[in-house]
Formats: structure tokens, C-alpha cells, sequence
């Protein structure tokens, strides 16, 4: 009888364990198809220099590459507050899919273009207007709070 009762709690000490795997598995592979299906773009530094701003050939005035406005998000994958900005930047990214861009750059593949804009603490947000200056935001943001950046600042919607 000790021997049945220490069966089964030995396989419903395993039973979770199993499953957790099996959990993790799925969200690894949901993740990746996100990934295939998000709103938000990843930059290498020679993308961001097409894309965005080409520093090497104007390093002292800002020229714009893009159409439409952007958020560029400096982070780094082992960053806890960067991990909670990412899931509002997707979300954002949809909602406002065809009026802004939403650009990531992770800090640790890409050092030069973090030095370039002296990135010290992330995340860090550059907000561009399609034209004029961009701004800088160091630190998570609420969702709110982006929003209210990019009706006001990105768009130019004054409330």
C-alpha cells in the first residue's frame, strides 16, 4: 500500500512537470509565429541606415529615410522592463498599422548603432515625426502614455 501511495505521488509530482515542458513548447512555437506575424520591425544597423537615419553619411544634420513616422525601441532581451514595453509596442504597431512604423534595435547585436545614439539605460524610445527632430524617452512607458506620443507628437493630433 506504501509502495501504490508513493507511486502516485511520485507521478503527480512528475504530471506537472511533463505538462510545464509541453506548455513551454507550445509558447516557444506561438511565439515564433507571432514573430513571423508582427506588426513590429527588427533592424540590423545596415537596415536602420537605410531605413531610418543614415549617421555615416549625415552625421551632422537629422534626414529622415522613412515615410511615415516611427518609434525606434533600443532594448535588450534580458531587460525586465523592456520585456513589458514589447508586448504595448506590438499592440500599438497594429493599431496604428499604415499611419506609424514601429522599429526595434537589441542593444547587445547591435552596440554600434546604441553607441552611435548613446544609449546608456534601456529601453529607450526615438520617436520620429515624419518630419522635424525626434525625441528621446529613456524608461518603460504605459500604454497611455505612448499613445498620447504618437496622436500628439508622431501624428499631430492635439487634443
Amino acid at each position: 500500500m506504501k509502495r501504490i501511495l508513493l507511486m502516485l505521488l511520485t507521478a503527480a509530482m512528475l504530471t506537472p512537470a511533463c505538462g510545464s515542458n509541453a506548455a513551454k513548447d507550445s509558447q516557444a512555437k506561438a511565439q515564433e509565429s507571432t514573430a513571423e506575424q508582427s506588426n513590429v520591425v527588427h533592424l540590423t544597423k545596415a537596415e536602420f541606415l537605410t531605413k531610418v537615419y543614415n549617421y555615416e553619411k549625415n552625421p551632422k544634420e537629422w534626414k529622415y529615410e522613412g515615410k511615415l513616422p516611427a518609434i525606434v525601441d533600443f532594448y535588450a532581451t534580458w531587460c525586465g522592463p523592456c520585456k513589458m514595453v514589447a508586448p504595448i509596442l506590438e499592440e500599438l504597431a497594429g493599431e496604428y498599422k499604415g499611419k506609424i512604423v514601429v522599429y526595434k534595435i537589441d542593444t547587445d547585436k547591435e552596440p554600434e548603432l546604441s553607441a552611435a545614439f548613446g544609449i546608456r539605460s534601456i529601453p529607450t524610445l526615438l520617436f520620429i515625426p515624419a518630419e522635424g527632430t525626434p525625441q528621446v524617452s529613456q524608461g518603460a512607458m504605459p500604454k497611455d502614455a505612448l499613445k498620447k506620443a504618437i496622436d500628439e507628437f508622431l501624428l499631430g493630433n492635439k487634443k
